[in-house]
Parts: C-alpha cells; structure tokens; sequence
C-alpha cells in the first residue's frame, strides 16, 4: 500500500505506456490521476524518457 508523499523509483530498458506502469505496481489505471508537471496526462502516455509522475487517487461514490 502506497501512503501520500511516498516515492517510487522505477527503471525501465524500453518506452512503454504510464498504463503499462500502474499495471507493474498493481495499481488499477482507473483508481488514479497521473500528473506531470503540471498537466494531467492519459494513461494511454508513452514514456520514453526520465520523468516523474504524480498519482491522485480518484474517488468515487455517492
């Protein structure tokens, strides 16, 4: 279980998508907000390069 400020270092040896990684961390795509920078980005995003990635998690009910 991850806790708020808690950091993740993750390396990879090709591009793949931000899905690809939420996946890896069993973290379901559609629990989560992935911002970088200051932008939100789709989980459909390919990461070819160093970054960093903020998760929101994303709640729901009524």
């Amino acid at each position: 279980m991850t806790h708020e400020g808690e950091r993740t270092v993750l390396t990879f040896d090709a591009p793949l998508t931000i899905a690809s990684v939420l996946e890896g961390m069993a973290i379901p795509p559609s629990t989560v907000l992935t911002i970088v920078g200051d932008q939100i980005v789709p989980h459909t995003s390919t990461i070819t390069d160093d970054i960093e990635i903020e998760l929101i998690i994303v709640s729901s009910g009524g």
